[in-house]
C-alpha cells in the first residue's frame, strides 16, 4: 500500500497539471514528503568520493555525512556552525573569517550547500585552500537549478552556480589539474525539484540522464 501510494504520488508530482500549478507540492524543498531530489545527486558524488573522507574531517553544519561516508576512516571530526549554540558544533564562526579554521589542519572538508549562502564566496574558498593539510580535498556541492529557501536562510541565499562558475572560482586557489567538476540534473530532476517532489515519489532512473541545460546539482573534488 505505500509504495502504491509512492508511485501514485509521483504520477501526480510530474502530472500536466501538476506542471501548470503556481503552487509547489512542498514549499521545503521535498523534506515533508521524503527525501529532497537534489540529496540524490549530492549523496551521489560524496560516494563516488567516499575514499576522500578520512584522517581529520570538517564538515559544515552537523557531521552526518562524514559518518555516512567516512565511518571509520575519520580519526578526528569537526563540525563548524555561525551559531554557538548549535549542538555538536567544535568550530564557532564564518567560514570567510581568516581567524576561524586553523591552516593546514584538514585532510578533508565536506561543504555541501554552503557557499551559496556566503556573499563572498572568493574569501570562503581561499580560507578552504588555507585549511587543507598538503593533498587534502575539498568536497564541495553547490545548487544550480533550485527554488529558494523561505525561512531561516532565505536572507543570505545569494547565488546558484553553474559548472563553468564553481571551476572558475575555484581556479582562482586551486591547481585546474586538481579540480574536478561533475554536474547532475535533467529537466525531469530540475522540474520535480522544483515542484517540491520527493526522491521517494519520482523515478530514479530518469534521474541518471544529463543534460548541462539543467543543472540541480554542481559537485566538485578539489584537491590542495
Amino acid at each position: 500500500m505505500r509504495s502504491t501510494l509512492r508511485r501514485a504520488r509521483g504520477r501526480l508530482a510530474m502530472s500536466v497539471g501538476r506542471l501548470a500549478s503556481t503552487v509547489p507540492l512542498s514549499a521545503e524543498f521535498g523534506f515533508d514528503r521524503g527525501t529532497p531530489v537534489d540529496r540524490h545527486y549530492i549523496e551521489a558524488f560524496l560516494a563516488a568520493n567516499a575514499a576522500d573522507i578520512r584522517g581529520r574531517v570538517l564538515e559544515i553544519g552537523d557531521d552526518s555525512y562524514s559518518r555516512q561516508f567516512g565511518g571509520k576512516r575519520v580519526t578526528q571530526q569537526d563540525v563548524l556552525h555561525v551559531d554557538p549554540d548549535h549542538p555538536g558544533a567544535t568550530i564557532i564562526g564564518d567560514l570567510c573569517d581568516p581567524s576561524v579554521l586553523p591552516s593546514a589542519a584538514f585532510d578533508c572538508m565536506i561543504l555541501t550547500q554552503t557557499l551559496h549562502l556566503i556573499f563572498d564566496m572568493g574569501q570562503a574558498v581561499a580560507q578552504i585552500r588555507r585549511a587543507l593539510r598538503p593533498a587534502g580535498v575539498a568536497l564541495i556541492t553547490v545548487p544550480g537549478i533550485t527554488p529558494i529557501d523561505r525561512g531561516e536562510w532565505n536572507a543570505t541565499w545569494y547565488w546558484s552556480l553553474t559548472g563553468p562558475a564553481l571551476q572558475r572560482l575555484l581556479s582562482d586557489r586551486f591547481e585546474p589539474g586538481k579540480l574536478t567538476l561533475q554536474v547532475y540534473g535533467n529537466l525531469y530532476s530540475a522540474s520535480a525539484f522544483l515542484h517540491g517532489a520527493a526522491l521517494e515519489e519520482v523515478s530514479r532512473a530518469k534521474l541518471e540522464t544529463y543534460d548541462p541545460a539543467y543543472p540541480v546539482i554542481v559537485a566538485a573534488r578539489a584537491e590542495a
